[in-house]
């Protein structure tokens, strides 16, 4: 599904680029949904796609004069959602594939989140793989794992062209809202939804970087906790300059300067100057 986006596009090209190495084969096919709104433009992306070697179609709807002028919807974007995501699901299935790959990436999953739990009072966000019995298609989020800023650089980096939204409440939305209320949450909430970020999906291995830093006393013993939890039932990596924090939460140190490995021990013998098997300086 390809909106113009930033993720859409570097979904596109990733997908591309997976192909030359997947050990599966597998053809692309680029859908756009259109609204039918004014000022929709779609001509950059068909000359990408020409250019990848990408087969393109852009679905025509009037989904946009559905439900701004004949419903005149309030709060357009749970409809709109539901009308795109079936168009969509149509042409695919009528292109003949299996799989809907969307490019959703780690903080539309967070937003998503935080949106179902204080607007509708669940527990509820995107899911990573959904099958949809009736289409017999696959739905999937390779970029869930993906920040939105990793999507913007590459976009910069690279100086590829996107389309602007053309939607008449675009951020004015009540994902605009909660995407707000998270870039302004004190450093100690922050941190915390870093960490909901990190153990998505419950990986094995949980990677921290400088978990703690700028917070408050409180804050850092609360994370400091929170850290020691999760090392219960997860591999937590500690990436940190301050060796009273390692001390107080890991098992295990790895020190390493200048590229070097320097020491590699239990934090009891490293802490207590003891010198174990593992112990390298």
């Amino acid at each position: 599904g390809i909106s113009g986006g930033k993720d859409s596009i570097c979904l596109l090209l990733a997908l591309n680029d997976l192909k030359r190495f997947y050990p599966k084969k597998f053809e692309i096919e680029a859908i756009t949904v259109s609204l039918g709104l004014p000022g929709s433009n779609y001509g950059d992306i068909a000359e990408l796609c020409k250019e990848i070697g990408v087969n393109y179609t852009v679905v025509e709807t009037e989904i946009g004069k559905i439900i701004f002028e004949e419903r005149k919807e309030k709060n357009p974007c749970s409809l709109c959602a539901k009308m795109r995501k079936g168009a969509l699901n149509n042409k695919a299935e009528e292109l003949g594939c299996n799989k809907i790959a969307l490019g959703h990436n780690k903080d539309d999953i967070v937003e998503t989140f935080f949106m179902s739990l204080l607007f509708e009072g669940r527990i509820n966000t995107f899911s990573p793989v959904s099958f949809l019995g009736r289409k017999k298609l696959y739905s999937m989020r390779p970029l869930m794992y993906v920040p939105e800023k990793d999507t913007k650089g590459y976009i910069k980096k690279y100086g590829l062209k996107i389309v602007k939204n053309p939607c008449p409440v675009d951020g004015k939305t009540k994902r605009e809202e909660i995407k707000n209320l998270i870039k302004n949450l004190s450093k100690g909430y922050r941190q915390r939804v870093g960490i909901a970020q990190a153990i998505l999906g419950n990986p094995e291995i949980i990677i921290l970087d400088e978990p703690t830093v700028g917070l408050d006393p409180q804050q850092i013993i609360e994370i400091r906790e929170l850290i020691k939890k999760l090392g219960k039932s997860h591999t937590v990596i500690l990436s940190s300059h301050i060796l009273t924090e390692i001390s107080a939460v890991c098992d295990n140190i790895i020190i390493i300067s200048h590229g070097k490995l320097i020491a590699d021990d239990t934090t009891e013998n490293l802490m207590g100057g003891k010198k174990g098997e593992k112990t390298v300086i």
